[in-house]
């Protein structure tokens, strides 16, 4: 039952000052699909209202500048990256903000002691039932019905606010966003925060077959990818220096898990000194790796990523492994997110109860992590939403903390899917929003459309081809996932090789098959072999593709380029991609120029000279990439 507090007289709302006039703040245009009005809510019921303040500086232009300021290589601060107290005091609301949110609505009746803000001032919280919040906005509140589910909602249309307040608030809940549930939502009822879940859509890894005979020699990696090709196709040569000061973090997401008996078998295999070696767990929101249940479909991912990482920066380097998530709630990027850097945990409005897992769980986890974590060097990812899963506002949200990693020098790096153009489980955007495998509209990828991370496709070794013959896009089982965000503007780092790609090959498509905008940011950054990888999963060896394969071989790579520097007394690299991009670093990549990215009924994106919008930047020369990033400051 919803609790009581005593409600404030009208004439008392009304008696109170008028500072400035009101001015609409949001407005919601439509309904989501499948939800509808049913009645309005009751006056005396008990809302729980977050008012999100306006954190200076996230707009996307100014993190990149501040970003480029640390993370181009021609700026006189490169690498002089932010500790993460700089970070939390530079993005913290104004004292000016915190002030003139909790004057306004004391002055509109609400006792001082109603009124709480949070440690790191980013929000002012104040429960106040409907009645009160109706006044206070100026709006209605009604609960909607989502048929499919049989879920409640609580959320207005609009709302208002006086002008004066209008710059220091950037959100409230719940007001427009349907996140104020009317009752407890179960875990399995969201497509989103499962994202350990075999066949939860999001980016997983593709067995196409077991292997009978494991080859050594580099004559056939174009039919197994084992450690030593991939050492031969990119120059991959180091023994750690400076160990000590550097992680590789890989992060996966409950129920995935890897199994030790596994990662010893394929150790055995290609390197016995690391038999018995395991990550160092980091559990993240009571984050656990499950034994309960074993097969490809739990354990392929973890299996894939932490035998081919911990195999190429060797025994002598940590490899952090960050479990995120209990059995009973799972968990999503922004629990993550949580856990590396506390100004996330409140940042506008905190986590959304339909997209992330919400702890304390009840059922599970009792606790919640909040800047628990130090984040380890490079972070790679191999999990992906569809851009179109998520609204703006929460992609938008989640991009400012990649970019505040970015600042604390940490490089994200993300797989960019597996269906070219296409969207996961091969699903395309309809003309009115919704996503289906007979839709038309390419369906980008998420988070590898954030401009402040590092997106990575997959290339392959041709069939009959050597490791000494080029590459191609990624053709077999997956293709490379690739194209143009649909909310992201493209950043200055990629404006001069976007535009060169779009002038010398202008795709084919209709401007309402893609955003062909020319000013989106393109993706995926670089790129790695994605095919025919060797993996150890539940007793077996089998050949497993994916950009999840390619990732963690990155995040591998620049993990020891991080090595070189630190032996050298410089910083980790941080945020690459302004670097990347920039002319030192032409020939750092090999080019990738043959194979497409299809999807959504067409042949997809095609590789060319220099970027494209398949294969990225292409593929690590890693003797270069470790001479060049140690020149630099």
């Amino acid at each position: 039952m919803l609790s009581l507090i005593p409600l404030l007289t009208l004439a008392a709302l009304a008696a109170a000052q008028t500072i400035s006039p009101s001015v609409q703040h949001a407005k919601r245009h439509h309904l989501p699909g499948g939800w509808s009005r049913v009645r309005r809510h009751e006056p005396d019921a008990v809302l729980p209202l977050r008012f999100g303040l306006t954190q200076p500086d996230v707009d996307m232009n100014t993190l990149e500048a501040l970003l480029n300021d640390v993370s181009h290589p021609d700026s006189p601060n490169y690498g002089m990256h932010w500790a993460p107290a700089r970070v939390a005091e530079h993005f913290a609301p104004s004292d000016e903000a915190v002030h003139a949110v909790t004057s306004w609505i004391k002055e509109r009746g609400f006792a001082q002691e109603r009124v709480r803000v949070s440690k790191t001032k980013g929000w002012v919280m104040l429960n106040a039932s409907v009645a009160e919040t109706e006044a206070l906005l100026n709006t209605e509140y009604h609960v909607y019905a989502h048929e499919p589910s049989g879920k409640e909602h609580v959320a207005c249309d609009e709302y208002q606010l006086p002008a004066h307040i209008v710059p220091h608030i950037q959100m409230i809940q719940p007001t427009i966003d349907f996140n104020a549930i009317l009752g407890k939502r179960a875990a399995s009822t969201s497509t989103h925060i499962t994202l350990g879940q075999p066949g939860a859509g999001t980016v997983s890894p593709k067995l196409a077959a077991t292997v009978s005979a494991i080859f050594s020699d580099l004559d056939n990696c174009h039919q197994q990818i084992t450690p030593t090709c991939l050492r031969a196709l990119y120059g991959i040569s180091y023994l750690p220096i400076a160990a000590a000061k550097n992680s590789l973090g890989i992060v996966e997401y409950t129920p995935q898990a890897y199994r030790p008996t596994d990662l010893d078998m394929f150790f055995s295999e290609f390197d016995p000194t690391l038999v018995g070696a395991r990550p160092e767990l980091q559990s993240v929101d009571g984050g656990v790796v499950q034994n309960v249940t074993a097969n490809f479909g739990f354990n392929g991912e973890s299996n894939l990523d932490l035998e081919f990482a911990m195999t190429l920066v060797t025994a002598q380097q940590k490899v952090t492994l960050y479990q995120v998530g209990d059995l009973v709630m799972g968990a999503s990027f922004n629990n993550l997110l949580d856990a590396l850097d506390s100004t996330f945990c409140s940042f506008r409005g905190g986590d959304d109860p339909e997209n992330d897992g919400i702890y304390p769980d009840p059922s599970g986890y009792q606790g919640k992590d909040c800047g628990t974590i130090t984040p380890a060097n490079v972070v790679s990812t191999s999990y992906g939403y569809n851009e179109a899963d998520l609204s703006p506002a929460y992609t938008a949200r989640q991009c400012a903390e990649y970019a505040k990693l970015g600042l604390m020098g940490v490089t994200v790096l993300y797989s960019s899917g597996d269906n070219g153009v296409a969207g996961n489980s091969g699903v395309c955007l309809n003309p009115d929003g919704t996503q289906t495998t007979a839709g038309k509209i390419f369906n980008p990828s998420f988070p590898s459309t954030c401009p402040f991370v590092t997106a990575v496709g997959a290339t392959q070794v041709n069939p009959g081809a050597s490791v000494t013959d080029p590459e191609s896009a990624c053709a077999q089982v997956i293709f490379s996932g690739g194209g143009f965000s649909n909310q992201f503007a493209m950043p200055d780092y990629q404006k001069g090789v976007v535009t060169s790609y779009l002038t010398t090959n202008p795709p084919p498509y209709a401007s309402t098959i893609y955003n062909a905008t020319n000013a989106s940011r393109a993706f995926p950054d670089i790129s790695a072999n994605g095919a025919n990888y060797v993996v150890a999963v539940d007793g077996e060896f089998g050949l497993v593709f994916g950009t999840s394969a390619s990732t963690p071989v990155v995040g591998a790579m620049l993990t020891m380029v991080n090595d070189a520097r630190l032996a050298l007394g410089k910083s980790p690299i941080g945020f690459i991609n302004p670097t990347i991009y920039s002319p030192a670093f032409r020939g750092a990549f090999n080019d990738i120029t043959t194979g497409t990215n299809p999807g959504c009924g067409t042949v997809g994106f095609a590789a060319a000279t220099g970027f494209d919008p398949v294969t990225g930047l292409g593929t690590p020369k890693f003797p270069k990439l470790v001479e060049l990033w140690s020149q630099l400051k």
